[in-house]
């Protein structure tokens, strides 16, 4: 929950200058007040737009939410579901992050799926089993695997300093990648990110991984620079 109008300008207009390679998809998620600004400044660029969450309905009396629908006749691509804070601050269950990734598919977006494990979970052995359970339970009622996104973000590492390990990030996501073959129908052709306190210093190292297809930036992101020094090392792993 960061930006203003001045402030998105100059980091949207930073980042479309900064000549980032073709070969990396990039896509921004502001807030819902800036997508319509987002969209505008990004048109004719490389950048694409998604949204940081949707709601489970395509329309109704949901006061306050807004629709995939909405965010696709915007011109949004992706949407983030399952983040872990809105797992943690408002209580998302995976039956609703279920409703929801079902919600942006029908409305052909993108949806970028979050999972990850506490810090306590992983030191009591229980990364693993937390992550298959998110991963199912997001993925109960959606089968298709085209365009869709994992972001693994383990809950320890977000805005924290602290980072997995790129053996650890790896070690996950390859654990990932096996599990969504019994889910989802091509479960190869999803895109896995590694979400954690991820910044140009360690960027390269983790997209060297086999597993590790790209990154979910997050304080990184609010920097133009820093951001697109991330991105240029996404195209020389």
């Amino acid at each position: 929950m960061h930006g203003s109008l001045a402030a998105n300008r100059n980091l949207l207009e930073g980042l479309a200058s900064a000549g980032l390679p073709d070969a990396v998809d990039v896509a921004v998620c502001p807030p819902f007040a800036y997508l319509q600004q987002a969209l505008s400044l990004c048109a004719g660029s490389a950048l694409s737009v998604g949204a940081q969450d949707c709601s489970h309905m395509a329309e109704g009396a949901y006061t306050g939410e807004v629709s995939a629908p909405m965010l696709a006749d915007l011109g949004c691509r992706w949407v983030i579901i399952g983040h872990s804070e809105r797992r943690q601050y408002h209580r998302e269950t995976s039956a609703l992050i279920a409703a929801k990734v079902c919600a942006a598919a029908d409305a052909g977006l993108a949806p970028i799926i979050c999972v990850g494990e506490t810090r306590e979970q992983r030191e009591g052995g229980e990364a693993e089993a937390v992550v298959a359970e998110q991963l199912e339970g997001a993925l109960a009622d959606e089968p298709r695997a085209a365009g869709m996104v994992i972001a693994y973000e383990p809950v320890w590492a977000i805005g924290t300093g602290l980072t997995a390990s790129p053996d650890e990030a790896q070690a996950m996501h390859a654990f990932i990648r096996e599990r969504l073959a019994g889910i989802v129908d091509d479960g190869e052709a999803v895109r896995l990110l590694y979400g954690g306190s991820v910044k140009a210093g360690n960027a390269a190292d983790l997209f060297a991984r086999p597993d590790i297809d790209g990154a979910l930036v997050g304080g990184a992101s609010l920097d133009a620079e820093a951001f697109a020094a991330i991105v240029r090392a996404a195209a020389t792993d």
